[in-house]
Formats: C-alpha cells, structure tokens, sequence
C-alpha cells in the first residue's frame, strides 16, 4: 500500500481528552488498514497553547515520537520537555497528557498499538 499526501485523511479535533485547542491529526495508516494492530498512527500538529488532557490507557499503549518543535509530557506524575528526536511511550495501565507550551507549533508522531502481551497494569 502507498497513500501520497495527499490522499491521507486530515481531521481537526477540540480539547482532545479536556485538553485545549485544536489539534490537527494526519493519519497515514487507518485502523482498520493495520491488520489489527491498532488503533492511531498519526502525524499530529500541536500549535502553541494546544494540549491532550490526561487519560489512560487499558489494552494499548501509546508512542509520541516528537518531529518538530518541544512539547511537554505529563509521565508518572512529572511533566517532562521532548525536543525534536525524542520518544515517550505510555504503557498499557498507565496515563499520560501531552501539551505545546512553546511559542511555536509542534509535530508529533502518535502510534496507539495494541498490547498483544497483556501485561498492563
């Protein structure tokens, strides 16, 4: 399968989880085009001030690959800053939030997978 650009599904979600603004999600692999593996895999924009609230996941776990720009993540209990390179991944059992407290948009790569071991808290 290829899917150019152009061809990906764009959606624009509001205070995502309660969180502010709005956040543009480019999804390049659908979940029902993911063999069952999960359920998000998404270029998303953050622009300044825009965040997810904290929410939890039961069954999956979540990975933010940061593209461009800073954000801060809230992991186990601590908000800490990723720069451009830099990886977060919120377990099966576990919450997260995620915001863009910069002055300038940011890009984050977002995987939901699903947890095929069972192992969450």
């Amino acid at each position: 399968m290829i899917k150019m650009a152009g061809h990906q599904q764009v959606r624009i979600r509001e205070n995502v989880r309660g969180g502010e603004g709005a956040l543009v999600f480019h999804d390049f692999l659908m979940a029902e085009e993911s063999f069952g593996s999960g359920k998000l895999f998404s270029r998303t924009v953050l622009p300044a001030g825009a965040s997810i609230g904290e929410h939890r996941h039961d069954g999956e776990f979540e990975v933010y690959y940061v593209l461009a720009g800073t954000v801060e993540v809230l992991d186990c209990g601590t908000w800490t800053a990723l720069d451009r390179g830099d990886m977060h991944l919120c377990a099966n059992g576990e919450s997260h939030a995620l915001r863009n407290s910069g002055k300038q948009e940011a890009e984050v790569l977002m995987l939901i997978l699903n947890d095929q071991t069972g192992q969450g808290k």
